[in-house]
């Protein structure tokens, strides 16, 4: 069969042969078990539903080995036999081009140089899936080939519920995932449910179908480590910044830190995603012995050297023996997956990466134990470096929020409301006011032809359209947009591309609105092929996060989630392609609800009248939030914004004289 032929053929109608364990792929570790004895019966009975009853008696076993030895029911014999990568939109069946893009979108998601467990179907943060199962991978794709512009798909968390009508404006697919009763958010409710088979942690961009590898952050990471040297005014040559994590999104770090120009040293304990890593040139160096990293990254600082040393290890280790060194460690982080500290987000240390996988599955309890221990040992020695002189930030990765809960030593000795730690974290230090209020975040396309000559022109149309709006930019944004203009001109060189020809940029709307128009020209006038637009939901408006995106939202609502469901809603009916809301995300399963977007530009008339209506109201829903909470970037942006629209009226907030009090 071609590859046009599998897709509409979907769940196939004999039994493909099983498919052997494949050991040189980057596995999901066994989940712990959870289920009792009816509940294994209702997540097998589950599973089943999804093919005829003449093959069940064959799969039963199949299935109830994998929930036994993996946690999960994954359905390996279902995984296709074709490659699993982005293929130029042209080459996909169907009868809509926007349900091709996302056909495209999907496939780059499990693109096994950008997912981190693509067997799985997990593209990163040890549990952000695309679907559960192949199960619902296949039925999807098919439904996708079939589906016309008057149809809109719907996803319950990973499973596609089905092809409804609807019509030509309305988004072609529907994504919820994991959008739980908010009592069943606890972790082991993910755990549970998702064994069952009837939910799913979509992250931000997995489950959205909107990740384009560690590019995706590496902007965002290079913009937070210039500004925390900006803020303890020394220049990132010679610097050093410490942090840990290689996998998914934490897999950017090493090269924005080359891009910023400093030594970093990060930490990682899988030895296949460091390997990874480290081939893809997201890294530099390997090192596993600590004096010989120690004398490395010495040399490095001396020589105002640019280079990024992977540590394969503990990242405790690593602190605790820059401490004993005296060697000065000028910002720090960290970026394990501490949203899922319990199952292969963050691992103990003093014990190899095969026995926490063991314990992990085997004795839930004691690996919880090892974990909170070793987070209680890592806020220790980082509190030792911040006393000579270290700015240490969350990096939004639940760190600070996991140590308290472990009884580490993080709490601030005068906590006001929104600032209880001892830390902030980088969106209210540096991503909240400077870009977030002002509208900043990481716009990002995706090239369907496939073609690079393609990207390095829409990287051209960009640039051109950023330099020209500096002219006129007011002086408040002027930073941000020269550190995009400089970004944008060395996205080239700096070799970001993992998996299809995709870019991202921080933009606010009037960039993003201007950027898109001028692309969507371009497809039109036959220069470049049709483009989807999208973004990570680590943005302006699309999250609702107390320990991240809004951080820095000091009014009291920061816990909760108006602003992610009013933007996804927005969207869907301003134009968008497909739509997302997650419960989950970076930050951990309860801890965040957040949404995204996709939109194909195609050249036309539709195209240029969707993208201004929906990109306008995508930014600016936020920057009315994050105004009304008092925070003057957004005053200042959403006033702008007023005076560029007219059909825009908000309501501002009048600031009280603390004297009154």
């Amino acid at each position: 069969m071609t590859f046009q032929e599998q897709i509409q053929q979907g769940i196939p109608n004999q039994l493909p042969q099983p498919k052997p364990y494949d050991t040189n792929i980057n596995h999901a570790p066994k989940r712990k078990e959870i289920l009792g004895e009816e509940e294994k019966k209702l997540a097998l009975k589950n599973a089943l539903r999804y093919f005829e009853p003449q093959f069940h008696a064959e799969l039963l076993p199949e299935f109830k080995e994998e929930l036994e030895k993996y946690g999960r029911i994954y359905m390996y014999r279902f995984r296709p036999d074709y490659e699993m990568k982005a293929r130029p939109i042209s080459e996909y069946p169907g009868k809509s081009e926007q349900a091709k893009s996302i056909m495209l979108m999907i496939q780059n998601n499990l693109d096994y140089a950008v997912a981190q467990h693509p067997h799985e179907l997990i593209t990163y943060g040890g549990n952000g899936a695309v679907f559960s199962n192949w199960a619902q991978y296949l039925l999807t794709m098919k439904y996708l080939s079939e589906m016309t512009n008057e149809q809109t798909l719907t996803m319950y968390s990973g499973h596609p519920m089905g092809l409804f009508p609807s019509h030509k404006d309305a988004p072609r697919v529907v994504v919820t995932n994991g959008m739980m009763i908010p009592n069943y958010s606890k972790p082991d409710d993910w755990e549970k449910f998702n064994a069952l088979g009837v939910t799913q942690y979509g992250q931000m961009t997995a489950g959205s179908y909107m990740y384009i590898g560690p590019q995706g952050i590496v902007h965002g990471t290079t913009i937070t480590v210039l500004n925390a040297f900006r803020k303890i005014n020394k220049e990132p040559k010679g610097g050093l910044f410490i942090t840990s994590g290689l996998g998914g999104m934490s897999g950017a770090q090493p090269k924005a830190g080359n891009i910023a120009g400093c030594v970093t040293v990060c930490a990682e304990v899988n030895p296949k995603i460091t390997k990874i890593r480290h081939e893809q040139k997201w890294v530099n160096e390997i090192h596993e012995n600590l004096d010989e990293l120690v004398a490395r990254v010495k040399k490095a600082q001396d020589s105002k050297e640019t280079v990024s040393l992977a540590y394969l290890g503990n990242i405790v280790e690593v602190w605790e023996k820059f401490d004993q060194e005296n060697l000065r460690i000028d910002i720090g982080s960290d970026q394990t997956s501490l949203h899922n500290p319990w199952a292969g987000g963050y691992y103990p240390a003093g014990q190899s990466f095969e026995e926490s996988n063991k314990m992990m599955a085997e004795d839930p309890e004691l690996f919880k134990e090892k974990v909170q221990e070793t987070l209680r040992r890592h806020a220790a020695a980082i509190n030792k470096h911040t006393e000579k002189g270290t700015y240490f930030f969350d990096y939004g990765n639940a760190f600070l929020l996991e140590a308290s809960r472990a009884g580490a030593d993080v709490m601030s000795d005068n906590p006001t409301i929104g600032k209880e730690f001892k830390y902030p974290s980088y969106v209210q230090d540096i991503m909240g006011p400077m870009c977030f209020d002002y509208g900043f975040g990481p716009f990002r396309w995706v090239c369907s032809s496939g073609k690079p000559e393609d990207l390095q022109k829409t990287d051209e149309i960009a640039c051109q359209v950023l330099e020209e709006m500096i002219k006129t930019s007011p002086e408040e944004i002027q930073q941000q947009m020269k550190d995009n203009i400089q970004w944008i001109k060395g996205a080239q060189e700096n070799k970001l591309v993992v998996g299809s020809q995709a870019r991202i940029l921080y933009a606010d709307a009037e960039g993003r609105m201007k950027i898109a128009e001028a692309f969507n020209k371009a497809i039109k006038n036959g220069e470049i092929g049709p483009v989807v637009l999208g973004r990570d939901h680590h943005d302006v408006s699309g999250t609702d996060s107390p320990y991240r995106e809004t951080s820095n939202i000091y009014d009291g609502s920061r816990f909760t989630a108006d602003m992610a469901i009013q933007n996804v809603i927005g969207d869907s009916f301003r134009g968008a392609t497909w739509v997302s809301i997650h419960n989950g995300g970076g930050v951990g399963w309860g801890e965040v609800i957040n949404g995204g977007f996709g939109m194909l530009l195609d050249g036309s008339d539709d195209a240029d009248r969707r993208l201004k209506s929906m990109l306008f109201w995508d930014v600016n829903n936020g920057i009315s939030r994050r105004s009304w909470a008092r925070n003057e970037g957004a005053v200042f942006a959403i006033k702008r914004a007023m005076e560029m629209e007219p059909n825009l009226k908000v309501t501002l907030p009048n600031f009280v004289d603390e004297d009154l009090f």
